[in-house]
């Protein structure tokens, strides 16, 4: 099988309609981290894990159908169906939307990395599919570098833009500007 280079970034989920597909553990995580963006997730699944209880989704109790990616920004299948997660998969190509199939790279347009958050930082490892436990032993390592602090440096610098902006007018001048004051900061 040939190696896929994805694209990297960073997608603003607010109020997006997402469904995930799958409501035993895998689908948990998957909903919780749609949810933390600040995704609208709809999850689909005849029984929910009982970790569900604590999120804010919508649940449709019955088995995956066609139509129910209608209106829908992405769509994660984390079944252990192997033809509902193809016909999830075949049903977004359809669409041109965003399909993720849990642990199965090849029908994906799109995989998660391991995420590493602190504050508004978010640092993710992506090994493209070939091994989600060295992403997770990255991400953990990465973790013990990003700090409180970096959080915190983040969110100043994201204060300053506005005067920044209007002090430097071009980009180059503000890239410069930025990258002093962060070297200083974390000298």
């Amino acid at each position: 099988m040939a190696h896929t280079e994805f694209y990297m970034a960073c997608l603003d989920l607010t109020g997006r309609r997402c469904i995930v597909v799958g409501g035993g553990r895998i689908g948990h995580e998957k909903a919780e981290g749609l949810l933390h963006c600040g995704a609208n997730v709809t999850v689909i699944s005849p029984e929910l894990h009982s970790d569900f209880a604590n999120l804010n989704v919508e649940w449709i109790a019955r088995d995956y159908e066609t139509g129910d990616l209608d209106g829908a920004f992405l769509v994660i299948a984390a079944t252990d169906d192997t033809c509902v997660n193809t016909h999830v998969h075949g049903d977004a190509e359809e669409r041109q939307m965003l399909c993720n199939v849990a642990d199965v790279p090849h029908l994906c347009n799109f995989i998660l990395p391991a995420i590493h958050r602190q504050g508004q930082i978010a640092v993710g490892v992506s090994t493209g599919g070939a091994s989600p436990a060295l992403a997770k032993r990255l991400r953990n390592e990465i973790a013990e570098i990003v700090r409180p602090e970096h959080a915190e440096l983040a969110k100043k610098l994201h204060a300053m833009r506005p005067e920044v902006k209007e002090k430097f007018p071009t980009y180059a001048e503000r890239r410069d500007y930025f990258e002093a004051v962060v070297a200083e900061a974390l000298a």
